[in-house]
């Protein structure tokens, strides 16, 4: 990827549509976008203002039909989202007039863009922050009003600001440490060996503190693996179906009708879950089924969160006491679903006092509906810290921020602990400059050119 290139890339999805928009950034989009377009005032881009729509036509290199009406735009540096000069053509949506606009611009001289280099070029530039870029990724993912709340934060700079905060403290703090070192006769630090240690555990616990929202920012934006398992016919895959909101599981009468494990992804409240439906646990000779349910006890293994199913209008069976003592065992999260609300009332003393021993009880229908929303709020409060308002907080939402900010306060506190046990402030000093590092990965003050090219490869061409 050679970064001073122009490049292009249809920047909206292919398909039938009223607009598709081409964009154009490098040092010769504009050179590059008047090769091919003709204005109908006869002005060339470069002539044109900034930001201002220019109605026209596109043509191939050197031909004299027009492939399309056009409007072009040009955006030039620094003020654009890439912070080079940038034009952005916006065609009509056909396919093939998109691919043929697409086709002359790289014909005039561009290069077809790679996976994310616009957004990369605008991290490059100054543009963006890398977690904002980040963000940007997870609201072109959003599928959920929380995710979208988190991903708009991200990208106004919540975090990014929350990080500067932290960075300039810390560089306060060595600030002091490096008078005492270089002037040791001098008193030239405006804090005490005292305040030094105070600053580095204030520190160190807000960085521990913002490092623990991610529970929460997983829990809304990447999703909890959930596995849903019980007995047969407790209705699995009926619940399965009602949180997904569509029919992607079979559903019948028939013991064993779900064999293997089925996965989606789904919103349940605020919360996202990798979900997957499992084969009902049952003792049983037919091979295939045999494979599904010892599929089904290592999902549970493997799960952060488990929906056990239990048949409401039956008594425990032998099957459900086997589920609920493998699930006590694996200390993972649980909520007993009692299944079938609307066909008892009331259930059986024996199966409330097994569904006693789940973190979290729930009554619902998988028939009508009922009782969802109550299954929603129980899976907020396992995952989602109520003290956190994702509307105005700063959030990690991702597993590479959340492993930098650990290894940034696992760094400050050994530094801490060496400052109170008398040792050098130049070996002391070291831990606190690797913890400023490790802070810096964050935003990308100081990362790797791998980390950074692996970020940006996921997103799509036209962004």
């Amino acid at each position: 990827m050679n970064l001073l290139d122009t490049i292009a890339a249809v920047s909206t999805p292919y398909g039938k549509g009223g607009v598709a928009l081409i964009r154009i950034s490098g040092a010769d989009a504009i050179a590059v976008a008047d090769k091919i377009f003709k204005a109908r005032s006869g002005r060339k881009l470069a002539e044109a203002e900034h930001g201002k729509m220019t109605y026209g036509e596109i043509f191939m290199p050197g031909e004299s039909d027009s492939i399309d009406d056009v409007m072009a735009v040009a955006f030039r540096a620094p003020r654009s989202f890439t912070g080079e000069d940038t034009v952005e053509i916006s065609c009509h949506g056909g396919i093939l007039v998109t691919r043929k606009v697409l086709s002359a611009v790289l014909l005039a001289g561009a290069r077809a863009a790679e996976a994310g280099e616009f957004t990369r070029r605008a991290y490059v530039s100054g543009k963006l922050k890398l977690n904002e870029a980040e963000a940007l990724g997870d609201l072109l993912e959003a599928r959920s009003e929380s995710q979208l709340t988190l991903a708009r934060g991200g990208m106004k700079g919540r975090l990014s600001d929350r990080m500067g905060e932290l960075y300039d403290d810390l560089r306060k703090v060595l600030t002091g440490i490096y008078a005492v070192i270089d002037f040791p006769d001098e008193d030239l630090s405006e804090m005490s060996r005292e305040e030094m240690e105070s600053e580095i555990g204030r520190v160190a616990a807000d960085v521990r503190r913002l490092a623990d929202t991610y529970g929460t920012g997983r829990a809304v934006s990447e999703g909890i693996p959930t596995v849903i398992c019980g007995r047969t016919n407790a209705g699995k895959s009926s619940v399965y179906n009602r949180i997904l909101g569509y029919d992607a599981a079979i559903v019948t009468d028939v013991e064993g009708t779900t064999r293997d494990v089925l996965r989606e992804t789904a919103i349940l409240g605020k919360a996202t879950l990798l979900l997957c439906d499992t084969a009902g646990l049952r003792r049983t000779e037919d091979k295939v089924e045999s494979i599904g349910i010892e599929r089904s006890l290592k999902e549970i293994d493997d799960a952060e969160l488990v929906l056990a199913v239990f048949d409401g209008t039956r008594a425990p069976t032998d099957e459900d006491v086997e589920l609920a003592q493998k699930v006590n065992v694996s200390g993972v999260a649980s909520i007993a679903l009692i299944n079938k609300s609307d066909l008892c009332a009331e259930q059986s003393s024996e199966l409330l006092s097994l569904c006693s021993t789940f973190d979290k009880t729930v009554s619902v229908s998988a028939a009508n509906g009922e009782g969802f929303d109550a299954l929603a709020a129980a899976v907020e409060e396992l995952f989602i810290d109520g003290d956190i308002d994702i509307k105005k907080d700063a959030v990690v939402t991702g597993a590479r921020q959340f492993a930098a900010l650990n290894s940034c306060c696992e760094l400050l506190y050994r530094a801490l602990e060496d400052m109170r046990c008398g040792v050098s402030l130049d070996a002391c000093c070291v831990g606190i400059e690797c913890a400023m590092s490790a802070l810096g990965e964050v935003d990308g003050r100081e990362i790797g050119e791998e980390i950074v090219a692996d970020i940006f490869s996921h997103f799509c061409v036209g962004k």
